[in-house]
């Protein structure tokens, strides 16, 4: 395109579209005018990044192979080859290996708090649409997802599902400054909200200002009416620190959530919610406190010649020889108590003797 006068008018025109669509997003909420067009995109542009996600092993195995395919030596070229096969091989074997440790996780969890749930991969990072916390899934509403259902995986409570497509589906992470979820403590039940900060602990405000609590409690979710958008009992995360109420009617403290947003890859959306609350099931095990190792002591036992004998049997003194040495010492102290009094160590009888011959 030729750089003329009408051409800037256009991409001016563009940007300040751009931005009104933006500002009527940003305020449209939940009931965005452009939901609409969202869902729209969502449905064009899903199946391709589902495409893109499923191919990018291939190509990169071709690359490889064409760029190994230059090398002057055949000899080395087989040998790198080979080594770029294994490497290739252990690589994917590690990954098949983590991949099924996250899907038995959550499955564990899906089975302890009564979830019904559709597994899917995470195939993108980040919507086209926005600069929220988002991920983008290979599960939409062919596969009976919905908009406003609970997402967890094998650690804890990932998201909500916002925009939904035939085959994809895009999730609000917990940690996006949007997101808000209602939360019950462990064992005391107060409640609280909690809202994301990026890459910050969640900031959760309790409803009681004067509620206790200490860093390493534990929080889950607390549920929605009609378990939308959240089901109860999914794990939250830990309270890493506690502002001080200073008389406010609500307490502010700081939660590490239990997900690692930025490394996600099987999830499950909840299709399906629990007959009744699971409460605090679903929480990993606390740790248990390592009980302090006891002093060890030493049993030592008299013998008739003596012998002091400590429990192996070894004899480690002789309470004669201990009573003869202070008997020695007290001897010692007396004479140099003695000796401080006179000088030359005379009796003091002698010396008046002395003086009276003189």
């Amino acid at each position: 395109m030729r750089d003329t006068r009408e051409s800037r008018l256009l991409l001016v025109l563009l940007i300040a579209i751009a931005f009104a669509l933006i500002t009527v997003d940003i305020r449209g909420g939940e009931e965005s005018p452009v939901d609409g067009a969202r869902q729209a995109a969502a449905t064009v542009f899903g199946p391709i990044e589902n495409g893109v996600a499923t191919a990018v092993d291939p190509v990169g195995n071709a690359i490889g192979a064409v760029r190994d395919s230059g090398k002057r030596h055949d000899r080395i070229s087989a040998l790198e080859q080979e080594n770029a096969a294994l490497k290739a091989k252990l690589g994917s074997d590690d990954r098949t290996n983590s991949r099924v440790r996250q899907l038995d996780a959550m499955l564990k969890n899906a089975g302890a708090g009564q979830y019904g749930i559709k597994g899917a991969e995470v195939i993108a990072i980040g919507a086209a649409q926005g600069f929220s916390w988002t991920i983008t899934i290979d599960a939409g509403a062919d596969d009976g997802i919905r908009r406003d259902m609970t997402v967890l995986n094998g650690e804890g409570l990932v998201g909500r599902v916002t925009t939904v497509g035939p085959s994809t589906a895009t999730v609000l992470l917990a940690n996006d400054p949007d997101f808000t979820v209602g939360t019950r403590m462990e064992k005391t039940d107060e409640l609280g909200f909690a809202t994301g900060q990026g890459s910050r602990p969640l900031s959760v405000q309790f409803l009681n200002g004067k509620a206790k609590v200490k860093a390493g409690d534990r929080l889950v979710t607390f549920g929605s009416s009609k378990d939308k958008p959240f089901v109860p009992g999914v794990p939250v995360g830990e309270v890493v620190r506690v502002d001080p109420s200073g008389g406010a009617l609500t307490r502010t403290v700081y939660v590490k959530p239990y997900v690692g947003f930025t490394k996600l890859d099987i999830v499950g959306v909840v299709v399906q919610a629990p007959r009744q609350d699971p409460r605090d099931t679903v929480l990993p095990k606390a740790p248990v406190k390592a009980k302090p190792k006891p002093t060890p002591t030493v049993t030592v036992t008299v013998q008739p010649n003596g012998d002091l004998v400590d429990g192996s049997g070894k004899v480690v003194g002789n309470i004669n020889e201990n009573a003869g040495d202070g008997a020695a010492a007290g001897d010692a102290a007396g004479n140099q108590q003695d000796n401080a009094q006179q000088p030359g160590g005379q009796q003091p009888g002698n010396a008046a003797n002395d003086l009276d011959e003189g």
